[in-house]
């Protein structure tokens, strides 16, 4: 997901709605259509913050590809838009899609919401989808979508994996208090780090599963996160990887599109400290050779088998979509060879756990706020301009109670996620990494 410092300008998010008409609703149970067959005229207009080189837009290339492929679809039907920046010329590259005739236009990055359904209002016989937005639902546009994956499972799941391999070294004495007293705190909990762009519900909610992971290996852990305040700055990536090093962090985790980090942590470990990365969207081996435990990753080819086959069949797509391991729209990359023995064992364990519903990423027993249990959590679904003083609300939406059946529900109530509790254990940095 990416996003705006400032989230959006205040004259940029108040659009007229007359030419979307009702809304519609969708809970993510969209499955992959089958027996779709395009149209030499069909074609889907792509939009993408980045290109091949940067992790994130490259997972979006891949799943684009891979879903053509199997539909059917002919190169001269996609018609891509790269390094297209969160501002106007989102609005101007959908309208070139429009006139090239594509009737079903995406985008890659949350920046490109506001610009996207500008002109889904002006182009109702096309469909937009925002990929990672977070306001479809109450948009009032039926031509306009969200849709995005729970990565916070796989994060969860490459916790575990960044657990195992604390707990192979604390067992076999590598990492002791007496040996490294620099990567425990004063209560003897061993340190990890991990690298976020910005303080955004998505990257709260991926720095916890992934905490909550290591944590139901490891439960004397704690872990401090910095930010960049950019989705992609190999130099600040590798600057903060660095500092959470210096501090004794020994796993460095991140939700940040570069290989900075990763890179960073593989120089550390080389010239001596005991210290492990697990990456984002991509296998990080390459950088990391050793360092590297794994990556969370998005199979986007779910959704975009999904919802181009929709489309090419003129069937509606669900204006909510978010599936996980048991779609197999998520997954980690191949485990490192300095994993802990056994860790492709657990891993599948915890795999089938998610996907039976058994075990529950954000479940209320495995963590606190402030020293209590958690027993509820309003989360507003409202779209806010927070750059008004107080904040104003552009699209009104529900407030629901997130704590469903002892568990903080997340991506249910729309595919983005709103998660926002700041459990114990989990100190953030203040001032972003320069």
């Amino acid at each position: 997901m990416k996003k705006f410092i400032t989230f959006i300008l205040a004259a940029a998010m108040v659009l007229s709605l007359a030419a979307c008409g009702g809304s519609s609703s969708g809970s993510g149970s969209g499955s992959e259509t089958e027996g779709a067959t395009a149209s030499s005229d069909f074609k889907v207009g792509v939009i993408l913050v980045g290109d091949e080189t940067e992790g994130y837009s490259a997972a979006h290339i891949d799943g684009i590809k891979e879903a053509q492929k199997e539909l059917g679809l002919s190169d001269d039907q996609i018609i891509w838009k790269y390094k297209v920046p969160e501002s106007q010329e989102c609005y101007e590259a959908a309208v070139d899609l429009v006139g090239q005739g594509c009737s079903l236009i995406i985008s890659n990055s949350y920046g490109h919401q506001t610009f996207m359904v500008q002109a889904a209002q002006e182009y109702p016989d096309v469909t937009f989808v925002s990929m990672t937005g977070d306001f479809a639902a109450i948009s009032g546009c039926d031509n306009f979508k969200n849709a995005f994956d729970n990565i916070y499972e796989a994060r969860y799941v490459s916790g575990v994996v960044a657990g195992l391999k604390l707990q192979e070294l604390m067992n076999d004495g590598t990492l002791t208090q007496e040996t490294q007293p620099d990567s425990f705190d004063a209560d003897g909990n061993v340190k990890v780090g991990y690298v976020g762009a910005y303080n955004y519900a998505e990257v709260v909610s991926g720095y916890t599963a992934f905490y909550l992971g290591i944590k139901s290996v490891v439960p004397n852990s704690v872990m401090e996160v910095l930010y960049t305040n950019s989705w992609f700055d190999i130099d600040k990536e590798a600057a903060a990887a660095e500092s959470l090093i210096a501090n004794g962090c020994v796993i460095i985790g991140q939700h940040a599109d570069s290989t900075g980090a990763p890179s960073a942590t593989q120089k550390e470990k080389d010239n001596g400290r005991i210290c492990y990365s697990v990456g984002y969207n991509i296998d990080m081996l390459e950088t990391a050779p050793t360092a590297a435990l794994t990556s969370p990753t998005n199979n986007w080819s779910v959704y975009y088998k999904y919802a181009i086959g929709a489309a090419m069949n003129g069937e509606d797509i669900d204006t909510d979509w978010s599936k996980g391991f048991a779609d197999d729209a998520v997954g980690i990359t191949e485990l490192g060879p300095e994993c802990a023995e056994g860790t492709q064992e657990k891993v599948d364990d915890v795999i089938s756990q998610i996907k039976d519903g058994s075990l529950k990423v954000f479940d209320t027993s495995t963590f606190t706020v402030d020293g209590q249990p958690v027993t509820t959590a309003e989360c507003d679904l409202s779209y806010m301009d927070y750059t008004q003083n107080p904040p104003e609300v552009i699209y009104q939406g529900d407030t629901v109670e997130a704590i469903v059946d002892g568990a903080f529900s997340e991506s249910t109530f729309r595919s983005a996620p709103y998660f926002t509790l700041r459990i114990d254990g989990i100190t953030e940095d203040a001032e972003p990494v320069q």
